[in-house]
């Protein structure tokens, strides 16, 4: 398995429309969803700071990822594109293999 993490930090005020894009049903999920080798997404929200969330989205392989990746670029940068709004700041954390 390999395993990307991102952490955010979320303006109050966007909360719910992040939680709603980010999330295991949101926009980003739909996306990873047209790859088979896609494994499911988790949004974790802070017990302590205010507005502060990690995302891990789970795929088979790196390979797969990356062939997802270089196969939807497009559809992924234009996605972000879109959500950078609901963010204050954004920082991959890492990918990781299981």
């Amino acid at each position: 398995m390999f395993v990307v993490v991102w952490k955010f930090e979320i303006a109050e005020e966007k909360v719910a429309g992040f939680e709603a894009a980010y999330g295991p049903e949101g926009a980003w999920a739909q996306l990873f969803r047209t790859s088979p080798n896609y494994l499911g997404t988790e949004l974790l929200r802070d017990a302590y700071i205010p507005g502060a969330y990690l995302t891990i989205d789970r795929w088979t392989s790196e390979q797969d990822f990356r062939a997802f990746r270089k196969e939807h670029d497009p559809d992924y940068e234009s996605l972000d594109r879109s959500c950078d709004a609901l963010t204050s700041r954004e920082t991959r954390i890492g990918a990781y293999t299981v």
